[in-house]
């Protein structure tokens, strides 16, 4: 659905499950108005002001990529055909670019690609390579009973951890 924004050198890969069906009509990440994604990055001073779907492609300025465990489909984790994603592309795209943390918009994106059933959220045991993997609430509207900014703020410290 959505090109993954990655390069060499990020401090941070986003992945989620898949694109919602507002951001794969508008081929923009995190595009729906209910989405707190842009907000967080702002808040947790991952970025310096509030970024826009629009400027997805700018993120790697911050030392941010962004990508999705089901590239081919767009709609809720319930809505997506879940056995069709592709946790192996997204391990080999970490080997490739080796960013320093791994981070899961959210459970289900963590299940898939660890295949474990059970995940908490924070700091994983797991690595890929040098990479760290870490999990964190979704920023999904969808997701809003499990939200816990703190979280977010716990990933924001470890990824300026790594710019020093």
């Amino acid at each position: 659905m959505l090109n993954d924004v990655l390069v060499r050198g990020l401090r941070l890969l986003v992945c989620g499950t898949a694109a919602g069906r507002v951001s794969a009509a508008r081929r923009e990440y995190y595009a729906d108005p209910r989405n707190k994604f842009w907000s967080v990055l702002f808040e947790t001073g991952l970025t310096p002001r509030r970024l826009t779907p629009g400027e997805y492609v700018e993120l790697p300025t911050f030392g941010i990529g962004l990508t999705d465990v089901a590239k081919d489909q767009a709609g809720s984790d319930a809505a997506i055909d879940l056995c069709r994603s592709s946790p192996g592309r997204v391990r080999e795209q970490v080997k490739r670019f080796a960013p320093g943390i791994l981070a899961f918009n959210g459970k289900k994106a963590a299940q898939l690609f660890l295949d474990q059933r059970h995940v908490n959220f924070g700091l994983q045991a797991a690595r890929v390579g040098t990479t760290r993997l870490f999990v964190a609430p979704s920023t999904s509207g969808a997701a809003s009973g499990y939200w816990d900014l703190e979280v977010w703020h716990e990933l924001a410290n470890l990824a300026r951890d790594l710019a020093m």
